[in-house]
């Protein structure tokens, strides 16, 4: 009898395994041969498994929803818009989670050049901000945030603070702690 291959189960394996590559060695270490080494799977499987070039995007696709899921989970069982806020920007910086914080930025880099990626992270982006955005109106909603504040622009200033975060603590200039200390005195003045 033949055997039964869970096909999304190889395809999350084969994404850790471009993930892990690139966050030791840079996205040029994404090869075929590296990648289905790493996987533990042929490099047939791993052409069966993407279309051409689907692989890497895939990848960061993987990164994306890891990164939801997490903030996901620490948010759970929260409802202070204090809480959500704050979690959800320290997860936006991925500075837990050094190796994905590698891994986006390199995608980031890339998506200068490849049109494939800098749509993924356009709506991502999209999707954060509008998140933010809601975030904020829902705190406000709540009494938890001043009414006066303004959602679209604070948002954005968040957005665009944990991306430099990111950045600040791959290249070991901020650590985790640090990030988490410079978003609640960024949010600081939202509290009544």
């Amino acid at each position: 009898m033949p055997r039964q291959v869970d096909h999304d189960a190889r395809r999350q394996r084969i994404a850790d395994a471009v993930c892990e590559l690139i966050a030791e060695r840079g996205i040029e270490a994404a090869t075929l041969r590296d990648v289905a080494d790493r996987a533990g799977v042929s490099m047939g499987a791993v052409q069966r498994s993407f279309p051409k070039d689907g692989m890497l995007r895939f990848a960061l696709e993987h990164i994306i929803a890891r990164t939801t899921e997490r903030a996901r989970s620490r948010i759970d069982g929260s409802d202070h818009a204090r809480d959500l806020l704050r979690i959800t920007v320290h997860e936006m910086t991925l500075a837990e989670s050094p190796a994905e914080a590698r891994v986006w930025l390199t995608f980031v880099a890339q998506a200068g050049v490849r049109d494939e990626f800098a749509a993924v992270l356009r709506e991502q982006h999209a999707k954060a901000l509008e998140l933010l955005e809601w975030l904020i109106a829902y705190g406000q909603h709540a009494g938890h945030i001043r009414a006066e504040i303004d959602p679209a622009p604070e948002a954005r200033a968040l957005q665009a603070m944990a991306d430099g975060l990111t950045q600040h603590v791959v290249l070991g200039h901020t650590t985790p702690a640090e990030a988490r200390a410079l978003i609640d005195r960024a949010t600081s003045g939202f509290w009544p």
